[in-house]
């Protein structure tokens, strides 16, 4: 008899998030899960890794299906250190989330859930970020579940080239279906905040907005979610733009 699926769980908004335990509730439908998560929030930390000191990683709980662990780092060193020390086989499937707020665009440059995806894919093993785009703590996750399991389903009947993975963005609401579509072009435009501390020492906030440079573009990913499907946008790991390499070589120098 063959092992069930070992099923690597993630995400940047920690342990204790609603999102990823509405993740784990999915993919144990399909396997066996392990989940390794940061203890507080890492929201933003792309593929941020920790070199300045020591990682800490605790087990919280543990039955035949399902083991949890809490880690000190970022997304990226939770699956660093699931793949070189916690598992004792390579996982079939990397997935990370559920993301409370969007990863659409250009914000999966900077996303920690994407950052997980992309390393768990650079181990060649087939990934997936998911994200609802709803920031508050108790948002409802029961449609993103739904979709989650259909979009897992169809990795595993299907899989995925080497180094690419799968960034998966859900609307609220009752979403009309899925979409598959490339990453719209776009910005965000960072505000700063200045304040004073009651120490009268000035320190910043930041805010901003984003800004689509493609409105009129049908393909995109913000294109999808604002008509209310699921947007699916493979991601690949070799971010070299071979136009402008072709170009390069016709460079004097």
């Amino acid at each position: 008899m063959s092992e069930r699926p070992l099923i690597l769980v993630t995400n940047d908004d920690g342990i204790h998030a609603k999102g990823i335990h509405e993740l784990v509730e999915v993919v144990q439908l399909f396997g066996e899960v392990v989940v390794i998560a940061p203890e507080v929030a890492m929201s933003g930390m792309s593929n941020a890794i920790t070199s300045d000191k020591p990682l800490r990683v605790q087990k919280l709980s543990e039955d035949p299906r399902l083991t949890v662990y809490k880690c000190s780092g970022t997304p990226v060193d939770c699956v660093k250190i699931a793949f070189n020390h916690l598992l004792d086989r390579t996982p079939d499937y990397v997935v990370s989330g559920i993301n409370h707020g969007s990863n659409s665009s250009i914000s999966v440059i900077y996303s920690g859930t994407m950052g997980a995806a992309v390393e768990g894919c650079l181990h060649g093993v087939p990934s997936i970020g998911f994200s609802l785009l709803d920031f508050s703590q108790d948002a409802d996750f029961s449609k993103a579940k739904i979709f989650a399991a259909r979009i897992f389903q169809a990795v595993m009947d299907n899989s995925l080239p080497k180094y690419t993975c799968l960034n998966v963005n859900v609307p609220t609401g009752s979403p009309k279906g899925i979409k598959f579509c490339r990453q719209a072009s776009g910005k965000w435009v960072e505000e700063f905040d200045k304040r004073i501390d009651p120490h009268n020492r000035s320190y910043f906030w930041l805010s901003g907005s984003f800004i689509n440079f493609e409105e009129e573009a049908k393909d995109t990913d913000i294109y999808a979610l604002e008509k209310n499907y699921v947007s699916v946008v493979p991601v690949k790991v070799d971010m070299t733009c071979y136009e402008t390499l072709d170009s390069l070589k016709n460079w004097k120098f």
